[in-house]
């Protein structure tokens, strides 16, 4: 590997590594697209509990598992086929090589799909665990029993929030890997364009969960879900006064 293959493989990894960091002091700032969605999702788990039908939060709930689970076997294919590549020979890499990836030896050539391979595995993971969350907050909304005292509907709520955020946001993580799988096939064409591709990944990522429309619209929505609950005077409107719910991934 070049000097150059090893700075922008470094940055590729601090960028890997370093995104929930940056995350959470976007949350500080100015607020984060995944921070708000803690307390929108927390407000649904509490306004499930003062439904009488719940058929409503089980099919959207439902909805989800579906997607996590096209994702999850998406990115089991996507593994497969790298894997068949770089586990299949030096045929196979010299051939994979020719359609016009970057002339390097075969070492470096299994090093850079061995980084897309990590990638997409950390995802598949990510999915996997989300999918099981899920499941058991899917349980729990089937299992809400008819409180009648309004504090106690409201820990309900907060105890399913509790599985539920934690689910939503391995979801986002593992949909994040494709990003940064993408970035690293850029390394395929050389450090330059990885380099490139990570830097836009990240910034894209950024973009998305600070300045988008869809930031700034839930941004709102949460700020008027407090300003309501403020009103009401029945449970906090700061999440992370929960404990183990401050996970903005």
């Amino acid at each position: 590997m070049t000097t150059t293959d090893w700075a922008a493989l470094a940055l590729f990894i601090v960028c890997w590594l370093g995104y929930d960091p940056l995350l959470k002091l976007l949350a500080r700032r100015s607020g984060a697209l995944n921070e708000d969605m803690l307390t929108i999702r927390r407000a649904w788990m509490t306004a499930m509990t003062h439904r009488d039908l719940r058929l409503l939060d089980s099919q959207l709930l439902g909805h989800s598992i579906n997607s996590g689970s096209f994702f999850a076997s998406s990115n089991l294919l996507l593994i497969a086929a790298v894997g068949g590549v770089l586990f299949g020979g030096e045929n196979a890499l010299r051939a994979f090589a020719s359609v016009g990836a970057e002339a390097v030896p075969v070492r470096l050539l299994e090093a850079k799909l061995a980084l897309i391979l990590a990638c997409l595995a950390r995802g598949l993971l990510d999915f996997i665990w989300s999918l099981r969350q899920m499941n058991y907050a899917l349980a729990l909304i089937g299992a809400a029993p008819e409180i009648h005292q309004p504090g106690d509907k409201v820990a309900f709520g907060e105890a399913t929030a509790r599985v539920l955020n934690p689910a939503l946001a391995s979801f986002s993580q593992g949909v994040r890997g494709y990003y940064f799988a993408l970035a690293a096939g850029a390394w395929l064409f050389g450090p330059v364009w990885l380099a490139a591709a990570v830097v836009s990944a990240f910034s894209l990522l950024a973009w998305r969960q600070a300045a988008s429309p869809a930031a700034r619209a839930i941004r709102e929505a949460r700020r008027m879900l407090e300003a309501e609950e403020a009103r009401a005077g029945g449970f906090p409107g700061a999440l992370s006064s929960i404990p183990g719910e401050n996970d903005p991934r």
